[in-house]
């Protein structure tokens, strides 16, 4: 079975529609700062830094600081527990579909 901790972390981060689009907006650059991301996000500086801090905080990204600005990058490794967990239950399912195709054809010949 799957550690419950890591996954239920990434999942509830990422529940978060703001939180999910500033990941989204990290992960298409290379490195972006908070005022980068603040600017045209409808969202204060303060609530964009909060949203870090949990991103940082379930593993998603990384910062680098450099003089007065801090550099946020995503870290893809961090999405390793939802990836194993949608991995286990994708073989759950491809089994129990294939049992249901089987059964299917039993009932229909």
């Amino acid at each position: 079975m799957l550690d419950a901790a890591p996954i239920t972390n990434v999942m509830r981060t990422l529940a978060d529609p703001t939180r999910r689009a500033v990941f989204e907006r990290i992960v298409r650059t290379d490195e972006i700062t908070v005022v980068e991301l603040t600017r045209g996000s409808g969202v204060t500086q303060g609530a964009i830094s909060q949203h870090l801090k949990s991103l940082k905080r379930a593993g998603l990204v990384a910062e680098r600081p450099e003089g007065r600005n801090v550099y946020y990058r995503a870290r893809p490794e961090g999405l390793e527990p939802l990836f194993d967990w949608m991995n286990h239950y994708g073989v759950f399912w491809r089994e129990r579909f294939a049992n249901l195709r089987n059964l299917l054809k039993e009932i229909d010949p």
